[in-house]
């Protein structure tokens, strides 16, 4: 793969306002390649590139590839993209970017890459946000986008290069890391592994990839199997549990959203940290990267003073919006684990109520997963569904949101005709539907919290305009 970039001079990214292209388009710019791109709508990240002098066209047509001697696509670029076909049938080297991404992990010999079914971009951001309060300059890939470096990536001059890691399609195996992290595994993408037994043992690919370290969740009995085979790494534990190498004790949760919790490595306690994002699962995402942090070489002090810059990462737990005395808040959770750690720390909080509007995302995941995901949504008070968004997948299984909503008490969704075709305008219809059903329902000192991989963030916001109208009367 490494020959691929060997004498490229001109790299045509497809998508290249992508929150994933974004990253590798500043350390392929940065590193001196001439950079032309191509994306069908103007966003944050769009302009972004263009500050950098990188000349991008709107709109995808065959000659905006010019003389380019590598093209890169994004998964979500389909075969017939007009881009993606020219470039076939011309014969230049192409690259998904998901390749790319592993060709630049080999750059950087401090290459953190974490991985995990849940927490990888919360996890991504907080390491990130750690090492840039420090001052080291890193290169950064992350799923989300991370307020304090502008956007979901940046390049730097070090050799410290961190990045999420997904296992989906095994796309994390493509990685060099010098550092594995797995936060935790849980049934996922069973469309394509199948089995838990076949998910773990990628995740034992992906930990034995590692040229130095790999941190993994003590706590979690699915990562301890997938690392026992794992030999050649110092291999480091993270958790509550006794045995961990890092521990988190005496955990508190005060007003605003603040925790603190004792850090013990190898049972010395080096002190207190203290998060500003809510949950007990962030407790155990804020000592994974202190682990990782502590392994390319920042002390425990850098640590604290990092976590407490760290409000977040884009659409993990953000507040929209406080109006006529309701909160709107948007979580990217959209797997019955994280939905239930979401809603766990949403009611920890000092809220009347908690209304959780979810979006169903594949309809292979709702499916098999219909009973965990209804115990997940009714630690809610009041739950509103939306249709299922298919994603990548078509209807073949004859699913949809009546299944989960009569598996809930009270909640709140609307029948469709399930005979007609799934749409964008169909999906507008719903989403107005719900957001007056939730508006109507909600009173002052609610949360509402949209769930979701999808574009139920919309919805939010959605949600959020029509309380602040009804405020103003």
């Amino acid at each position: 793969m490494r020959d691929l970039l060997s004498g490229k001079k001109h790299i045509h990214m497809i998508g290249i306002g992508g929150s994933g292209m974004y990253p590798l388009a500043q350390i392929l710019h940065a590193k001196g390649y001439f950079l032309t791109g191509s994306d069908n709508n103007e966003t944050d990240t769009l302009a972004a590139v263009r500050a950098m002098g990188v000349p991008v066209q709107l709109g995808q047509r065959p000659e905006n590839l010019g003389d380019a001697d590598l093209v890169v696509y994004s998964a979500a670029i389909a075969k017939t993209n007009p881009e993606r076909a020219a470039a076939e049938a011309s014969g230049v080297d192409m690259m998904e970017r998901s390749e790319l991404l592993g060709l630049v992990s080999e750059w950087y010999r401090e290459a953190v890459c974490i991985a995990g079914t849940h927490g990888k971009t919360t996890v991504t951001s907080m390491l990130t946000q750690i090492l840039f309060t420090a001052g080291v300059d890193l290169s950064a890939v992350i799923g989300g986008k991370l307020p304090s470096i502008g956007g979901s990536g940046r390049s730097g001059s070090s050799e410290v290069f961190v990045c999420e890691a997904c296992e989906y399609v095994d796309t994390f195996l493509r990685l060099s890391p010098d550092i594995s992290v797995i936060l935790n595994i849980d049934e996922d993408h069973m469309e394509y592994f199948h089995t838990l037994d076949n998910l773990k043992a990628s995740f034992t690919k992906f930990a034995q990839k590692a040229s130095r370290f790999v941190i993994y969740n003590g706590d979690d009995a699915n990562s301890c199997d997938a690392v026992k085979g794992v030999t050649g790494k110092k291999m480091i534990r993270f958790g509550k549990g006794a045995d961990c190498e890092w521990r988190a004790a005496d955990v508190k949760h005060t007003a605003g959203g603040r925790t603190e919790f004792s850090v013990y490595h190898e049972d010395k306690l080096l002190g207190t940290a203290a998060i500003l994002v809510p949950g007990d699962h962030n407790v155990l995402n804020a000592l994974a990267a202190i682990a990782a942090a502590h392994c390319v070489g920042l002390s425990f002090a850098q640590c604290q003073a990092g976590l407490l810059e760290f409000h977040g990462a884009k659409r993990r737990f953000e507040i929209h919006a406080v109006a006529g005395g309701i909160a709107v808040a948007d979580d990217y959770a959209h797997h019955p684990a994280e939905i239930a750690a979401t809603l766990r720390a949403a009611k920890a909080m000092p809220y009347r109520r908690v209304i959780a509007v979810h979006q169903p995302f594949t309809y292979s995941r709702t499916a098999r997963l219909l009973d965990d995901f209804a115990a997940a949504l009714t630690i809610a008070d009041q739950v509103a569904l939306t249709d299922i968004m298919g994603g990548r997948e078509e209807n073949t299984i004859g699913i949809f949101t009546r299944a989960l909503a009569e598996k809930i008490p009270g909640c709140i969704w609307f029948p469709q005709d399930e005979t007609v075709p799934w749409t964008d305008e169909r999906k507008y219809k719903n989403f107005d539907d719900v957001c007056a059903a939730v508006c109507e329902t909600a009173e002052p000192g609610d949360l509402i919290i949209t769930l979701g991989c999808g574009d139920v963030n919309k919805l939010s916001r959605q949600i959020a305009e029509t309380l602040k109208r009804k405020a103003e009367g």
